[in-house]
């Protein structure tokens, strides 16, 4: 299926998987299951939360991950410090880059705002280089769009 279509699909299914959930956690466990298993080529999808500066683990499928990032730090810290999405085509020429699993090759990070500040992020890792293109960066940004639209995040809090 060519990629735009894809995300097109996804992006019908999205509000399905979302259904009937407003607290967060469990709605990105299913938007992590779905990207996961929709996506070719990936072996990693899912979230990081921003809490008292650092990312923390959120729901995701694939290996076990990295527990903590700093902000800054990495894929997923640098695009939590500059609110912007990181199209990675090969991880290992970014400067900083953390290894959690060591089969990974290329990814991309899109932040989640809530009030126009960094939340979170959308983490999605895949053994292939250059697996990640500006088609897969728009269809992503919608997800998230989505997913910030749907779910309350009032009681954003890991405490």
């Amino acid at each position: 299926m060519e990629k735009k279509s894809l995300y097109d699909s996804l992006l019908k299914q999205l509000p399905h998987v979302l259904e009937g959930e407003h607290m967060y956690i469990p709605a990105m466990a299913n938007v992590a299951s779905l990207l996961f298993t929709t996506l070719p080529h990936v072996n990693w999808a899912g979230f990081y939360l921003l809490h008292e500066g650092e990312l923390l683990l959120g729901p995701f499928m694939g290996n076990p991950a990295c527990a903590r990032i700093q902000l800054g730090k990495g894929v997923c810290g640098t695009a939590a410090k500059e609110k912007r999405t990181q199209l990675v085509k090969d991880v290992h020429l970014f400067p900083g880059h953390i290894a959690c699993d060591s089969a990974s090759n290329s990814e991309i990070v899109v932040p989640i705002f809530k009030n126009g500040e960094v939340i979170g992020v959308l983490d999605i890792d895949s053994p292939l280089l250059n697996r990640f293109d500006e088609t897969d960066q728009a269809g992503l940004e919608k997800v998230i769009v989505v997913l910030q639209e749907g779910l309350s995040f009032e009681n954003h809090s890991l405490n």
